[in-house]
């Protein structure tokens, strides 16, 4: 894990590394088209021609328009979404935003699981190259 790159936006803070991010949502928003615009202009700086993953941390309340999953997949060079969710709620709602999401989507306890399995999803993905 090399060095990153921190945004603190209007709706939360981004933490860029240089295979993944990590995105805390701030409390109350919304997740939706608008939103994922900003996030895919991070992407495009960042992870240009580079595959990525990215890691929601779920540290407060806040709401995903499910429709924007199938946008999520457009993009290319994501390989796949994990999801560290703070309480039994966050965990279900996780579980249920799943089936929106053809690519790998995981659940993980805590930010050093999920970030093991990142380097599993990049190292699989390497091979191939």
């Amino acid at each position: 894990m090399g060095l990153f790159h921190y945004y603190d936006i209007t709706h939360a803070e981004v933490f860029v590394f240089d295979d993944f991010l990590i995105k805390q949502m701030r409390e109350g928003f919304t997740i939706s088209y608008q939103e994922t615009e900003e996030f895919i202009a991070i992407l495009n700086h960042h992870f240009k021609n580079k595959n990525m993953v990215y890691i929601s941390n779920r540290v407060t309340n806040y709401s995903i328009d499910p429709a924007i999953y199938k946008e999520a997949e457009k993009i290319s060079n994501l390989l796949a979404i994990a999801v560290i969710p703070g309480n039994k709620k966050m965990r279900d709602t996780a579980e249920y935003e799943k089936q929106f999401y053809k690519k790998p989507f995981s659940i993980f306890e805590n930010l050093t699981e999920a970030i093991k399995w990142v380097r599993v999803i990049i190292d699989k993905e390497n091979q191939k190259a």
